[in-house]
């Protein structure tokens, strides 16, 4: 089944379409993401499923998730997402994406 991707928030959509105006590394960041995106919707539960004990308690009160998947990015850079039934609609809610400093600080490894 293919996903929707949607995101969290407006404020999340707007940092994403701000990488694609710019310049090298954010753009280099932003395709990375595009193509991402399109990998979820194809193949949505094909990634890294994060055991529930290891959700953070953040994303678990923002967002009411009870399921999260990773999607490794070159550089060290991850892409969280959730996934959510609407209807008949399978949603990718994309949460964050986070370089692999912050990435460990937001897991507490």
């Amino acid at each position: 089944m293919k996903a929707e991707i949607v995101f969290a928030d407006e404020k999340l959509k707007q940092a994403f379409n701000k990488l694609k105006d710019s310049k090298t590394e954010e753009r280099q960041l932003y395709d990375l993401l595009t193509r991402a995106f399109e990998d979820i919707k194809n193949n949505p539960s094909g990634f890294i499923h994060v055991p529930r004990n290891l959700i953070p308690k953040e994303y678990k009160k923002k967002y009411s998730i009870d399921n999260l998947w990773k999607y490794d990015l070159p550089n060290g850079w991850r892409l969280l997402y959730s996934l959510s039934k609407d209807k008949v609609l399978l949603l990718a809610i994309i949460l964050e994406w986070l370089d692999h400093r912050n990435y460990e600080k937001r897991f507490k490894y």
